[in-house]
């Protein structure tokens, strides 16, 4: 049976090098690729892939808002991550979103394939270099994150996060979601409250230490 790749990062020059990279591998078929983390939810819902081959920090929505959606929508894929952004809280994020693998972006082109074929049969794969890490970070009590602030957000505050992060105006994100400017201002105060932060800054801020946006 071919294994079926998506392939979600928002530089086309990575898009092709991993194009080039898995469609060498036997029995491996890429059958789409996204700019985005909302291409990456509508690809996967058009192109039913086994494995999305995910980066995280992409604009619009980033790839662990992207693994939520799809992990939630259709629970036979599996999301791997490929990212610049290796540290433990990355990882910790990927895994609470539904990833089942991470990798680090200058891994080997072997561990790639490793980590595709593991992922594709229900396992999960972490790169040996951040694995101590994460086990550390469960032993500490972490366990992925669950006392996150980020976790008392829903999908729609999230969202609206990485865009105001990303400086997009309040009647440009009321367009591009399709909803009033009232509403988005409403989600806005509500997510200010959650977090307990007072200004756009200081929500810029949050959103990148929190890998929301790079």
């Amino acid at each position: 049976m071919t294994l079926r790749v998506l392939l979600a990062d928002d530089h086309q020059i990575v898009r092709e090098g991993l194009r080039a990279l898995i469609e060498r591998l036997p029995g491996v078929e890429v059958v789409g690729e996204a700019r985005d983390g909302r291409e990456a939810v509508e690809a996967a819902a058009r192109t039913d892939p086994d494995v999305v081959v995910m980066d995280l920090a992409m604009p619009s929505m980033n790839g662990l808002e992207a693994t939520r959606r799809i992990v939630a929508a259709r629970s036979g894929v599996r999301v791997l991550c490929l990212s610049m952004r290796a540290d433990r809280d990355a990882v910790l994020a990927a895994l609470d979103a539904g990833a089942s693998g991470f990798l680090p972006k200058e891994c080997a082109p072997d561990e790639l394939e490793r980590a595709l074929r593991a992922v594709a049969e229900g396992g999960t794969y972490l790169s040996p270099a951040l694995a101590g890490e994460v086990v550390a970070a469960y032993r500490e009590g972490r366990d992925a994150g669950r006392n996150r602030p980020a976790q008392g957000l829903t999908a729609r505050e999230r969202e609206i996060v990485q865009l105001v992060a990303e400086g997009w105006s309040t009647k440009e994100i009321a367009a591009r979601l399709g909803v009033s400017a009232k509403t988005v201002g409403t989600h806005r105060e509500h997510i200010m409250a959650k977090l307990g932060v007072r200004s756009i800054a200081g929500l810029t801020r949050w959103a990148l230490r929190e890998g929301l946006t790079s």
